[in-house]
């Protein structure tokens, strides 16, 4: 087992994973593009099928036009705490199998896992460079889309808050007590040997 965080696994890991978690006060600080460029770059080297690499982000340091324009797609509940975060990311996948020989582009069914492990990758890289990333599923992807300029043939997946954490009485109070890393449950309850059980 290993303790961190307030946590503990089932099993000896690394501490990083007990040390990821989705905050959502962050302080507002600036943050180089370096540093978020760093972080990108974890993200892309993410396994691929067929090294397709599916995955494309729009990201926005806070302070810009685009930090703005990424935030207003975000669910108002969303946008009470990810306003303070120094970025932003709206992931994409690229839903189709576009071929260099100009051939017709086909359905590539692992786009969205592919993009989540592109996302795993950035939110480790964020906790070694001394930030915290929170994945969002509260967005208008439609508008996301629209907004961003999105060619047709690619999904939004989510969005992405990366930051400093700050203090969580900077929050309005109904997010104060959620202000905690959680728990996961047992590895009995999902992993399963030779057949699926429903539990």
């Amino acid at each position: 087992m290993t303790s961190s965080n307030h946590r503990q696994s089932d099993f000896d890991i690394n501490p990083v994973f007990l040390d990821r978690w989705s905050p959502r006060s962050f302080s507002g600080d600036a943050m180089s593009k370096n540093t978020l460029l760093t972080i990108l770059e974890a993200a892309h080297w993410a396994p691929s099928a067929s090294n397709y690499q599916p995955w494309r982000f729009v990201y926005a340091l806070r302070g810009t036009d685009g930090f703005d324009r990424i935030l207003s797609v975000l669910a108002e509940s969303n946008q009470v705490w990810a306003k303070s975060a120094s970025a932003l990311i709206i992931i994409f996948s690229d839903m189709l199998n576009r071929k260099d020989d100009g051939s017709e582009p086909k359905p590539f069914r692992s786009h969205s896992f592919d993009a989540g492990a592109a996302w795993a990758m950035l939110a480790l890289q964020a906790v070694y460079s001394g930030y915290y990333a929170h994945g969002m599923g509260g967005v208008d992807f439609d508008k996301a889309i629209d907004v961003l300029k999105v060619p047709p043939g690619y999904r939004a997946e989510a969005a992405v808050a990366i930051g400093k954490l700050a203090d969580k009485n900077l929050l309005p109070e109904h997010l104060q007590a959620r202000e905690i890393p959680s728990n996961r449950k047992p590895l009995t309850a999902v992993a399963f040997e030779g057949l699926f059980q429903s539990t």
